[in-house]
């Protein structure tokens, strides 16, 4: 019950307004304030801060830079075998599986639809169909970036408007089309076995998306879909090279084709760089 009250909640809420101030308290500079607010939220969330590269909370200027921390070279290995796809994020591992008949699984009995999510460039999702697909939720102590999870190039970026519902469990039971409805910004990468796309979800209080190619992307509930020209940074990826970070906390849908997932469990915990299976 309290589950769906909160997600029927969520249709009235003012979102964006209530994101904006999230936006902007997780920026204030004052040494007190901002120290104050990650102690308590590494205390509150448990967060594991022995594999952060700066000391807590004081090399951090505001709340948004410890939330988007870089972490200690090594603190996630990088699956070597070439053949591998690997997690793109640390999370929670909500739904994976096979993509049939275009669709997706969001949740028990709730789909949706690929040509949906993806937005533009149908034939692209089109071809999705018969593939994998993974969905990762991070958590609020997650570790925030988002690194490509096979070898091959960035060949487009479109940010997608849209709404700015919670992307959490009980969100995804009660709310149709969830991560279609919200905002995202979707990463093309072309690899030796055919397309790989991130789905980086929007969600309440997540203040911005930012990648190299783009910059910060803040929230727009309406407009048409953004096309990135990608001239600003390599567009030839590793396994593991960064593509962005949530300024507060998400998901990430991950389409591939051609890929055999391992023994996967659902609701299995995930970190960056950790194999979740190989090209077929």
């Amino acid at each position: 019950m309290a589950a769906r009250l909160f997600a029927a909640l969520q249709y009235v809420l003012p979102k964006f307004l209530m994101t904006a101030l999230i936006y902007r308290i997780a920026r204030i500079r004052h040494p007190g304030f901002k120290n104050g607010l990650i102690t308590r939220f590494v205390d509150a969330y448990n967060v594991d801060v022995d594999d952060i590269d700066a000391s807590v909370p004081d090399d951090f200027a505001t709340f948004n830079d410890f939330f988007i921390r870089e972490l200690k070279d090594g603190a996630r290995p990088i699956d070597a075998d070439p053949n591998s796809i690997v997690s793109p994020a640390d999370g929670r591992l909500s739904q994976f599986g096979t993509i049939t008949d275009g669709t997706l699984v969001q949740a028990k009995g709730r789909n949706y639809r690929v040509d949906e999510l993806v937005a533009v460039d149908l034939p692209t999702a089109a071809a999705f169909d018969g593939g994998q697909f993974a969905t990762i939720y991070l958590a609020p102590f997650n570790y925030h970036r988002v690194h490509s999870p096979v070898d091959g190039t960035l060949v487009a970026a479109h940010y997608v408007p849209g709404d700015l519902f919670s992307v959490n469990a009980a969100t995804a039971r009660y709310v149709p089309g969830l991560f279609r409805r919200n905002e995202r910004l979707n990463l093309h990468i072309q690899t030796a076995g055919g397309r790989c796309m991130l789905s980086l979800v929007g969600a309440l209080n997540v203040g911005s998306i930012s990648t190299p190619w783009t910059g910060e992307i803040r929230p727009q509930s309406k407009g048409v879909v953004e096309t990135f020209t990608l001239d600003s940074h390599p567009v030839d990826l590793k396994k593991g090279d960064l593509l962005g970070w949530f300024n507060m906390g998400s998901t990430v849908v991950m389409l591939t084709q051609d890929v055999d997932f391992d023994d996967l469990a659902q609701d299995a915990t995930v970190r960056m760089g950790e194999r979740l299976g190989q090209r077929g």
